[in-house]
């Protein structure tokens, strides 16, 4: 019998799009969390509504996990194309649960997989002497030792329909998603029990589905104990431990949001995009909030408009009335927005822009993964105008994150940047419970006692744009306010908001707005400007989402001795220069890592510290960078004291 395995396993889902792989895999994750597991899971998809291929990762262990991994230990298939797509990904001593009713597919015969993919896999099992049907993949993967776990899910399916004395449930091939990863659970042993809860939790919404799906999930269960007990050579189990109290499951897609709610966010704007739509979306499922323990409620307007211009004009206005506002967006969105962004930057308006990166330019990938938006959020838009670009690295962080960039905007009155991105998005992960109070709300100077002569100008109007030796933030006033008129446009303005081509109030006014970061970067906590883990000879600085593949990067070299340090910038407007220079200081060998073509973060670095990092790993493929590659990069540069190593690496993982 093979060592057995316990807790620690990368499990995989999938099916065509519209066949519940997301709701499996959100089981399968709630399930393990509630049995005191962590996970950490990843979801990728093609930009159409149905058909094609979709699959979802979720690695689990019994310490926190961050990232996720190339490699399969237990896939979990209910059509031909995810055994085709993942076949040899699937370690030696790993599993593929498959439908029997598909094992005579040939690779021809699935449309959906495109030519250059169907070429690798064709070549794959032509090398290895094999045909091109389904059987011939699951052959190939037997005899690099993986277990396979034929099921008949349609013939079981049947059988439930008798036994429930309900034919038409033999037509609701829908629940086969679940069938499938019920099977999954009984080969490695899960509590059966705690699967059931977790599925009623995610069919909540509808009890006789969540009803439907426990009966057909115990029944496949069942089935699945019953024919492979005794399978001694699959060594992988999951075992349910005591749960942490303070563990919560979460989906990115859901983290700023929530923290949307706790910084008082009350009106929000969106045109529908990938991936930034679920965000106003979860926002519009939660619009009636409970105001803490008061009994009382309270509300977010979310509004989905005609275009993205639209949005970013509706959610200024609101700005301009007092009330917190933001607007969701992705790449794509946000050039349409550029011009309204310096309508805000020259009126000095508080908005939050949270920007969810794909990957482009134009349409580019719209489902896919990318971090090339980090110049055009620094200079998107026409002249020179104050921004602040906060980036979060993971998505515990981009819940206090968004209650800060509120914070931000309001306190430094200027349009903030949230940096988000398709990877946060779309996974789902263990982490602490959310703690509101970590995160003080702070409205900035806003006006709120009577407004007498000494606040009016030269024209009897409220000095909204002051100019004082005080500093360079005026105190403001929602638009209403008695006796305080004043005017908004996109020209140069007096103090009142008059316009004006006045030379010496251009250079005063340009001054004003523009020493407001200066101010920013000295107020800011360097904890929320640059984050360095560790310490070591070799120092990596990236941003965004390759956190917890680098923390888990850094773990893993740990276990073998190495030290390295781990520069997380946070802060990329303005620039935090003095501190991540100190950060990088005595490092001698600089490696940058991200996710764009060009390496844009060490740029920044280079423009504002001086100092070029001797090495780049960049991806730019569509998907995440996973543990495994970032560990052998990085390893190739250690590797003879890197003489052997690129200057610059490409990963390419990814199905």
């Amino acid at each position: 019998m093979e060592k057995t395995v316990t807790n620690s396993l990368s499990w995989v889902i999938g099916g065509a799009q519209g066949s519940g792989v997301d709701s499996a895999a959100n089981i399968f994750s709630r399930a393990c969390a509630a049995g005191g597991l962590h996970v950490f899971g990843k979801r990728e998809y093609y930009s159409n509504i149905k058909g094609e291929h979709s699959y979802f990762t979720v690695r689990v262990s019994e310490k926190p996990v961050h990232s996720h991994v190339n490699d399969i230990n237990v896939l979990v298939s209910f059509d031909a194309e995810t055994v085709f797509r993942h076949f040899e990904e699937v370690t030696p001593g790993g599993a593929i649960i498959y439908d029997t009713d598909v094992a005579d597919t040939l690779l021809s015969e699935v449309p959906t997989i495109d030519d250059h993919a169907m070429a690798r896999i064709k070549k794959a099992l032509e090398k290895a002497g094999l045909g091109l049907s389904v059987k011939d993949a699951l052959e190939h993967a037997r005899k690099r030792g993986v277990v396979l776990f034929p099921i008949p899910f349609f013939q079981i399916l049947q059988e439930f329909a008798q036994k429930t004395n309900d034919p038409a449930l033999s037509k609701l091939t829908r629940m086969v998603n679940v069938m499938a990863l019920s099977a999954s659970m009984a080969i490695m042993d899960f509590d059966s029990e705690v699967l059931a809860r977790a599925i009623q939790f995610i069919f909540r919404a509808k009890k006789k589905v969540a009803d439907l799906n426990v009966s057909a999930s115990i029944h496949v269960y069942n089935y699945a104990k019953a024919k492979f007990a005794g399978s001694n050579n699959f060594a992988y189990r999951l075992k349910t431990r005591p749960t942490a109290k303070d563990l919560i499951i979460v989906q990115g897609n859901q983290s700023s949001a929530l923290g949307k709610m706790v910084a008082g966010c009350r009106f929000q704007t969106y045109y529908p995009i990938t991936p930034a739509s679920d965000d106003s979306e979860f926002l519009e499922a939660n619009e009636i909030l409970d105001l803490n323990d008061s009994g009382k409620k309270g509300s977010t307007v979310v509004v989905q408009t005609e275009d993205e211009i639209a949005a970013i004009a509706m959610a200024i206005g609101s700005a301009l009335t007092g009330a917190r506002s933001a607007t969701a967006t992705s790449g794509p969105g946000f050039s349409l927005m550029a011009e309204a962004l310096g309508w805000a930057g020259i009126n000095e308006v508080p908005v939050v822009i949270s920007l969810y990166q794909r990957a482009g330019p134009s349409t580019g990938l719209p489902t896919r993964h990318e971090q090339g938006d980090l110049n055009f959020a620094i200079n998107a838009g026409h002249g020179e105008f104050p921004r602040i670009v906060l980036a979060s690295g993971d998505i515990e962080e981009s819940f206090y994150d968004t209650i800060k960039a509120f914070n931000l905007a309001d306190r430094y009155q200027m349009p903030v940047i949230h940096m988000l991105d398709k990877a946060i998005a779309n996974s789902v992960t263990t982490c602490r419970n959310f703690d509101p109070g970590k995160v003080k709300i702070d409205r900035g100077a806003i006006v709120r006692q009577v407004i007498t002569e000494k606040d009016k100008g030269l024209a009897g109007n409220y000095l909204r744009f002051k100019l004082s030796s005080d500093g360079p933030i005026s105190p403001r006033v929602v638009l209403g306010t008695k006796d305080a008129i004043f005017w908004n446009t996109g020209d140069e303005h007096t103090e009142e908001g008059h316009i004006t081509e006045d030379p010496e109030l251009r250079v005063q006014m340009m001054d004003k707005r523009m020493d407001k970061l200066q101010v920013a970067l000295k107020e800011i906590p360097d904890e929320d400007k640059a984050v360095a883990y560790g310490d070591g000879d070799i120092a990596i600085v990236s941003w965004g989402s390759t956190k917890g593949a680098i923390l888990d990067m850094k773990e893993k070299l740990a276990g073998e001795g190495i030290r390295i340090k781990f520069v997380q910038v946070r802060l990329m407007n303005p620039f935090p220069s003095e501190l991540v220079k100190s950060m990088l200081k005595g490092a001698k060998t600089v490696i940058d890592i991200e996710m764009n073509y060009s390496g844009q973060l060490g740029s920044l670095v280079r423009q504002h510290t001086g100092i070029e990092a001797d090495y780049q790993i960049v991806k730019y493929n569509g998907r995440p960078m996973s543990l495994d590659e970032i560990y052998n990069a990085v390893k190739r540069i250690m590797n003879d004291g890197g003489r052997n190593a690129p200057r610059r690496q490409v990963l390419k993982s990814g199905a």
